[in-house]
């Protein structure tokens, strides 16, 4: 492999063909720990032509490529497997922010920009990138077209593949497809650049994007709701839909172990209720800074469901460091769960009338084949989406680990009963790429395969993950 790597670095700089263990040790193991590999190399490019020569390098060695953003991901597949002989393309040093146009509601970013970076540009020209997710500080617009990443916003705004207009991508073999036009409407063949995005680095590598901008939205209306129940939680979404319209951005629940697992590891956190409850929401509406009544809507809302029996108590935020605590305490269910200990992680979407159903009845199963196991839920109920991961039973992670396989299969049997989804937002990575491949029919999978076997025939971009 020596010629490849000679060939690397004479595409994208000695120092930027890392090789090492300690220069490579970050690259190869995903934020969760689980997924650990070893790799060739790690290369940094800085430019869409260094990535298609450093593509063009592997595909004529035969060598297979691992796309990486942020390396926030949660399945997996973002890293190498364990043979060491492939590439990482980390693309984390293509950050520049190419253009924006608050007139049309463009902005066209390279694939490494961090998603806060992108918030932080959009608002400099008076607009809303509105895609927010908890790892916002780190994880990179590329990774997110990647894995289709969803968020706490999709219930207003879509998921990514919404919010994207263009792509420019760089092919198995080198070559660069330039599809950053940008345009509303081009009805002239297949859409390619929806192909891409949720392709998880198995079709190309994503370099750059034309993305969607929105109207400002400096006001909010925020609130944490005590409800009784995941049923009281739907019917409460149902009347904030009503009495909020297109202002309600974000209904998010999480159960009382998500919040108790917050309380105990994020600093400075407190219960803004005092009476515990089994479910908590957060309600957000949000609205330009000339509209008036959000309070008024958000407290009609509140007040019709309290007096129906599905809200038992609220706390409104009146300032915005009341708002950042609540938000807080939503944002920190993740790592606080990761600090606990061992967690299985599971990324469901149902249909919402199910939900409460659901949640009832796959817990006393779970308890059966590990007594004693804490769900740990949380997610956006306004999509149908669940967080339902798990952590063991205090002081028992070896047993969580190794109760993981009956444990999962539970689940994912139970949400494909109910027309439900196992991967709702995370992608699959290597973590679900044969579970996700069994659930499918197999029509559906065997279309999967041909498009990657018409783009990438060698098999080069990131095996092993999305299809088995």
């Amino acid at each position: 492999m020596t010629d490849l790597l000679d060939h690397l670095r004479a595409a994208v700089g000695d120092t930027h063909v890392l090789t090492s263990p300690d220069d490579v040790a970050a690259y190869v193991v995903d934020w969760t720990g689980v997924h650990a590999g070893r790799a060739l190399a790690v290369v940094r490019p800085g430019s869409t032509e260094e990535v298609a020569a450093v593509v063009a390098a592997c595909h004529e060695a035969e060598v297979a490529i691992v796309p990486q953003g942020g390396n926030t991901g949660l399945v997996g597949g973002g890293v190498p497997d364990a043979s060491g002989s492939q590439v990482v393309l980390s693309l984390g040093r293509m950050r520049t922010v190419r253009s924006v146009d608050a007139v049309t509601g463009t902005i066209t970013v390279d694939a490494g920009v961090v998603l806060a970076d992108l918030h932080v540009a959009a608002e400099e020209a008076g607009r809303l990138f509105p895609m927010s997710l908890g790892s916002e500080g780190s994880c990179t617009i590329g990774g997110n077209l990647a894995t289709n990443a969803g968020g706490t916003a999709v219930l207003r705004y879509g998921m990514t593949r919404e919010l994207v207009l263009g792509l420019e991508v760089v092919l198995p073999d080198g070559r660069v497809w330039d599809g950053l036009r940008g345009l509303r409407k081009d009805n002239t063949g297949y859409d390619l650049t929806q192909l891409f995005v949720g392709s998880e680095g198995t079709l190309g590598v994503i370099t750059g994007a034309v993305l969607r901008l929105f109207p400002a939205t400096p006001r909010h209306a925020t609130a944490w709701v005590a409800v009784p129940s995941v049923d009281a939680a739907v019917a409460l979404l149902g009347v904030a839909r009503d009495r909020a319209g297109v202002h309600l951005s974000t209904f998010e629940i999480a159960n009382r172990q998500a919040l108790d697992l917050v309380l105990t590891h994020l600093p400075g956190a407190s219960d803004p209720i005092g009476e515990p409850s089994d479910w908590y929401v957060l309600v957000e509406l949000a609205g330009a800074a000339t509209e008036d009544g959000l309070d008024g809507a958000l407290e009609a809302t509140l007040g019709d469901t309290v007096d129906a029996g599905h809200v038992l108590d609220a706390a409104i935020a009146s300032t915005p460091a009341q708002r950042s605590a609540l938000w807080a305490l939503r944002e920190g269910i993740s790592e606080a769960q990761k600090v606990e200990g061992a967690t299985l992680k599971h990324d469901v979407t149902l249909p919402i009338a199910d939900l409460a159903r659901w949640t009832s009845e796959i817990e006393p199963v779970l308890d059966t084949i590990l007594p004693g196991v804490r769900p740990v839920t949380y997610g956006h109920v306004g999509d149908g989406n669940l967080h339902y991961n798990l952590s063991a039973p205090v002081g028992r992670d070896a047993e969580l680990l190794a109760a993981a396989p009956d444990l999962s299969r539970a689940i994912y049997d139970s949400v494909a009963a109910a027309n439900g989804s196992i991967s709702a937002e995370h992608g699959l990575g290597r973590t679900k790429a044969a579970a996700g491949a069994s659930y499918k029919s197999a029509v559906e999978v065997d279309l999967m395969r041909a498009v990657k076997k018409a783009l990438d025939p060698d098999g080069l971009m990131n095996p092993g993950v999305l299809l088995p």
